[in-house]
């Protein structure tokens, strides 16, 4: 059955389309974040294991709320490794040490990359496609994703 909320099916398209790249954005930082927690070394690998098991924590549970918010909107979120390579806008590990400088510095440029696609997308989403909820849910994400932002820079200092 078809969601009718006040919001045409070509719309509902539309946004749904830029949940998955969000979705896909979701799903490769978390990968690239296990990663950092799983292969961390040095003399901090203790505290920055269980840091990095805090965030992807966190984008566990962002991943969950994003795909559920396109389900709400009757559509179906993407859930494999091709769709999500082709729809994210960031790319696989760079670095070549690991380290937690190295580590947290790919991540925060991710963050920051989240960010500013979030950003792009709020206005447009509601004023554009009229879904003012979905606008409202992206600005949660994105405070969400700089406080994290914050978090990783405050470690480079």
């Amino acid at each position: 059955m078809d969601a009718n909320i006040g919001i045409n099916e070509v719309s509902l398209s539309k946004v749904t389309n830029v949940l998955g790249g969000i979705l896909a954005d979701e799903f490769l930082l978390y990968l690239k974040t296990r990663n950092a927690h799983w292969n961390i070394e040095g003399s901090d690998f203790h505290s920055m294991h269980k840091y990095f098991e805090g965030q992807y924590e966190q984008l566990d549970a962002i991943m969950d709320d994003v795909a559920e918010r396109i389900r709400s909107l009757g559509h179906y979120a993407p859930a494999t490794m091709k769709a999500y390579l082709e729809l994210t806008h960031l790319t696989e590990q760079t670095r070549k040490k690991n380290d937690s400088g190295g580590f947290i510095k790919e991540l925060l440029g991710d963050h920051e990359s989240i960010i500013i696609r979030l950003r792009e997308n709020i206005n447009h989403l509601a004023n554009d496609l009229k879904d003012a909820g979905t606008s409202d849910f992206i600005t949660g994400l994105m405070e969400t994703h700089e406080k994290i932002a914050w978090m990783l820079r405050a470690h480079l200092q």
